[in-house]
């Protein structure tokens, strides 16, 4: 079957949700994630607010972080080369 579970895919919040530590905070995992994605280190599949549609705190390149999804493969190699 071509359907995949849904956490083979998370949002970029979810994946924020992996980064966060005592010393990162959701958003500024957010934006790291964001940051990564803006500058093609990261493959996403991408949906950007307008200006007058911001939810919360703006990301760079105006990512909407609950509908730009990460392949889970593509997350866990972007993170094995961050360290």
């Amino acid at each position: 079957m071509s359907d995949q579970p849904h956490n083979s895919k998370p949002n970029l919040q979810e994946a924020a949700q992996q980064l966060v530590s005592a010393t990162r905070s959701a958003h500024a995992a957010e934006v790291m994630l964001a940051e990564a994605i803006e500058h093609g280190e990261l493959h996403a599949d991408i949906k950007r607010w307008a200006t007058e549609q911001w939810e919360g705190k703006q990301l760079p390149g105006n990512l909407n972080r609950l509908e730009t999804f990460i392949e889970r493969s593509a997350l866990e190699a972007w993170l094995a080369r961050q360290h």
